[in-house]
């Protein structure tokens, strides 16, 4: 079973916030990435499909392409491993929720009982766009299969948050009782695989703005965070808080796991290879 009940994960991240510290949500594909960002404070540890595919090397985005079975593979790595390494910090799944393949309100708590704390919808059709998005929506594998499971999660008492990129969405999640709203950026810029057509900074601050007032007049107090775009490192995301202060934190990706490696390990191997130089 998971470690952290719903209340538990709650009071963690409101006491983060009261210390007025930033919540830092680490989406991480292997044990190693996931124990060393809990080793540097991070208040959660996600995994899911994207992560796993970064973390061997490929882009994140193959996590949404029909070459795995995004639920099954999440609900492997977390139950080998996630729950041994981090036994500290709340660990959560990121679950395709449109999976018409699962009864999904059973896989809810088959993650729990593997030993999950909560869950997100990640990967997420909120990325999608143009007419595959519509043939989506119109065949049964739309938004609002996110919306009905993560809306029976929350019923069942367990932590919950979402990606979202627009204020409907953002409002349609926390009226069913969502805990964390997520404004997604779109995928990260950066590094050897980060895409080159990502939000700018200030594209950024307009759309969290817009998610952050709408929420604010009718559900105060709701923690949010945000995710992908160009935020790269932690003075790309201080840029973004001093327009959008009102921002809770940051989930890190490619910059929690994926750009920390590309810099450290080809110093690493260098290093030795420059033994004999020095």
């Amino acid at each position: 079973m998971g470690r952290f009940a719903r209340d538990k994960v709650i009071s963690k991240l409101q006491a983060t916030i009261k210390d007025n510290g930033v919540i830092f949500d680490a989406f991480c594909g292997s044990g190693i990435t996931a124990k060393m960002a809990a080793n540097g404070g991070a208040d959660m540890v996600t995994t899911h499909i994207l992560a796993f595919y970064r973390m061997q090397g490929l882009s994140s985005m193959a996590g949404y392409l029909p070459i795995g079975d995004a639920n099954s593979i999440t609900l492997d790595i977390g139950q080998s491993y996630f729950r041994r390494v981090v036994p500290n910090t709340p660990l959560f799944a990121g679950i395709l929720c449109c999976d018409p393949t699962k009864d999904m309100q059973q896989f809810v708590h088959t993650l729990i009982t593997a030993g999950f704390d909560g869950v997100m919808n990640c990967p997420t059709v909120a990325l999608i766009d143009g007419q595959y998005r519509k043939d989506l929506e119109e065949t049964g594998l739309g938004y609002s299969h996110e919306i009905d499971i993560l809306s029976y999660a929350a019923s069942q008492d367990i932590y919950t948050k979402a990606f979202c990129t627009n204020s409907e969405e953002a409002i349609a999640l926390a009226g069913v009782g969502v805990d964390n709203i997520v404004v997604h950026f779109g995928n990260s810029s950066g590094g050897l695989i980060g895409s080159s057509t990502v939000l700018a900074l200030d594209d950024m601050v307009e759309r969290a703005a817009v998610v952050c007032d709408v929420l604010d007049s009718k559900f105060p107090g709701k923690l949010i965070t945000v995710h992908g775009g160009s935020i790269e490192s932690a003075s790309d995301f201080r840029a973004l808080l001093k327009e959008v202060p009102r921002l809770d934190g940051y989930i890190g990706g490619s910059s929690a796991e994926r750009l920390p490696i590309e810099e450290a390990v080809p110093q690493a191997v260098q290093a030795f290879k420059d033994v004999r130089n020095i």
